[in-house]
């Protein structure tokens, strides 16, 4: 398969597959698994917005983070709780992507938004620090595309004092993963 020509915009047919495979993850592993036991009350309400860039420096999505964290905490929660950054041409590798957050954190600081919002990260080749690239585990954040969500602090904390037991969640999910199995994921997401 020829590399992607990362010089001209996402064209309108890939950014609305980029959106669907997106969709389908949110719909099928996130809420359907579970995984999230927050994400089905927001998701049903249509306060989750999904943002698809075409940007291809990690320099540009410095700038699309920036104005989506605006957008965040600049918009009512009813409205947009939460958001998804999905950006398919940039940070493809995970380390790279990894290294990554620690200049989101930073642009969190720059923006006065640390305590407000927060980012957390999904990525096609997500992997928790020890373990190994296959365990199941880590596909509890294995998304189709690298993708960085942005979360407001109050509704973490609104979600926590509904789910007392919040700091089980990581347990379970490994435990409906392991069930699960790599022919199980690969069911629920056939290679594109």
């Amino acid at each position: 398969m020829p590399a992607a020509d990362t010089s001209l915009p996402l064209s309108a047919d890939d950014s609305a597959a980029v959106q669907l495979a997106t969709q389908h993850w949110l719909e099928t592993a996130v809420i359907g698994l579970n995984l999230c036991p927050f994400a089905k009350a927001v998701w049903a309400k249509q306060q989750v917005r999904i943002v698809v860039s075409g940007v291809d420096s990690p320099e540009a999505l410095v700038e699309v983070l920036r104005a989506e964290l605006r957008h965040l905490a600049e918009t009512d929660a009813e409205t947009t709780d939460t958001t998804l950054i999905v950006h398919p041409r940039v940070l493809q590798d995970f380390l790279d992507f990894n290294d990554f957050l620690g200049v989101a954190d930073g642009v969190l600081v720059d923006e006065d938004l640390e305590g407000e919002l927060q980012v957390a990260s999904f990525h096609p080749q997500f992997q928790f620090e020890g373990t190994a690239p296959d365990d199941m585990g880590n596909f509890s954040n294995r998304s189709p595309y690298p993708t960085l969500h942005l979360l407001r602090e109050d509704s973490i904390d609104r979600a926590v004092e509904a789910f007392p037991e919040a700091e089980a969640i990581y347990e379970r999910n490994i435990e409906t993963l392991e069930k699960l199995g790599p022919a199980g994921w690969q069911a629920l997401f056939p290679p594109r």
